[in-house]
C-alpha cells in the first residue's frame, strides 16, 4: 500500500480536506463528524449551507450506523450494489448532524468501490463527507488534474487514482419516505434497482429530500451550452455566427471551430463526458452545442447531466 492513504487519513483526523478518487468522480473529503471540517469543505466548494453532502464509508455496517431506520430494502440494495456507485438516503441517526444533512431529517450514505477510496475509508474508520472536488455547480472532476485546476491550494492533498471509471455521479435512491424513489439516475439503472427490490420505484415529486445534483443547473461549463435535437444540429450550425464548440456523435463539420466526437455507447459516453465538457470549455468559443442523446432508458443518466449542464 502506498503511504498516501495514511497521510490522507491523518489530514482528515486533524480537520483538513483531501481529494480522493472514487469510481464515479473525485470527491472532496472532510471528517463528516466535525462541524469545523465540514464548514471548511462548504467554504472551499462554495456550496449553499442547506445543500446536503453524501457521507462515504468503508462498509455497509458503519454506514447504517448513521441511520436510525434501516429497512430491509436498504440491506438488499447494499448487498447487491455496495461497494459501488449507489447512494441510499435514510432517516438519520444522531451521528448525522445538521451540518452534513442541510438540516434535513435524512442522510445520504455510500460505500464506494474504488480501491484507493476503500483504503482511505478503512484507515479513517468513520464517515467522510465527500461532494465532488470542484466549485459548486461546475463540471465534476474525473482526474487529479481536474481537481488541481479547480481547487488549487484549497485542498491539502489530491490523491492519485487514475481517471474515474464511471465518470458521472452515483445513482441516488431515497428510502426515507413511504416508497423507494429514484432521485438521481446514474450508472446503476432504474431497471436494476427495481429488479433488486422486486417493485417499481416511485416517481420523483416536489417534496423529495434536497439532494446532490438536484438543482436545475449543475455540472455546468462556464461557456453557455445548449442541447440540440439530432435533426436540428445542421440547421443550428448554419444559423449561428459565433465561434462554436460541438459535442456530437457525428463526424466533424468544417464550419465548426472545435468538435469532439462522442461514443454511441451510454457507458463509454458517461465515462468521457466531464473531460469532454472541460475540453470544450477551454476551446475559447462563445457557445457549446451538444447533440442530444437518445431519449431512452439507457441514456437517462447522461441526459440528466446534460440537461443540468445546459440548465
Amino acid at each position: 500500500m502506498s503511504d498516501e492513504p495514511r497521510r490522507a487519513a491523518e489530514i482528515l483526523r486533524r480537520g483538513g480536506l483531501v481529494a480522493f478518487p472514487t469510481e464515479t468522480v473525485y470527491g472532496l473529503g472532510a471528517d463528516a463528524s466535525s462541524a469545523l471540517a465540514v464548514k471548511k469543505l462548504y467554504e472551499v466548494k462554495r456550496r449553499p449551507a442547506d445543500h446536503p453532502v453524501i457521507v462515504h464509508f468503508a462498509s455497509p455496517q458503519i454506514a447504517f450506523g448513521w441511520a436510525r431506520e434501516v429497512p430491509g430494502e436498504a440491506h438488499e440494495l447494499a448487498r447487491r450494489f455496495w461497494p459501488g456507485p449507489l447512494t441510499i438516503i435514510l432517516k438519520r441517526s444522531p451521528l448525522a448532524q445538521d451540518f452534513v444533512t442541510g438540516g434535513q431529517d435524512n442522510v445520504g450514505l455510500r460505500v464506494p468501490s474504488h480501491p484507493v477510496a476503500a483504503q482511505l475509508l478503512t484507515l479513517f474508520g468513520n464517515g467522510v463527507a465527500a461532494p465532488s472536488a470542484n466549485r459548486f455547480g461546475a463540471v465534476s472532476p474525473t482526474t487529479p488534474a481536474h481537481v488541481r485546476a479547480d481547487l488549487g491550494s484549497d485542498v491539502e492533498l489530491v490523491m492519485e487514482g487514475g481517471p474515474s471509471e464511471v465518470g458521472i455521479e452515483s445513482t441516488i435512491v431515497d428510502l426515507s419516505g413511504t416508497a423507494p424513489t429514484l432521485l438521481r439516475p446514474g450508472h446503476i439503472s432504474r431497471r436494476e434497482l427495481e429488479d433488486a427490490l422486486g417493485k417499481r420505484l416511485a416517481e420523483k415529486t416536489q417534496d423529495v429530500p434536497r439532494h446532490s445534483g438536484g438543482l436545475e443547473r449543475h455540472y455546468a461549463p462556464k461557456t453557455p451550452a445548449r442541447l440540440v435535437p439530432v435533426h436540428e444540429l445542421d440547421r443550428e450550425l448554419a444559423r449561428l455566427q459565433d465561434r462554436i464548440a460541438v459535442l456530437a456523435f457525428s463526424r466533424p463539420d468544417e464550419r465548426v471551430d472545435f468538435w469532439l466526437r462522442m461514443p454511441r455507447d451510454p457507458t463509454a459516453y458517461a465515462q468521457r463526458l466531464y473531460g469532454a465538457l472541460r475540453e470544450l470549455d477551454g476551446a475559447g468559443c462563445e457557445a457549446i452545442l451538444i447533440e442530444a442523446p437518445p431519449d431512452v432508458a439507457e441514456w437517462a443518466a447522461v441526459r440528466d447531466r446534460l440537461s443540468r449542464a445546459c440548465g
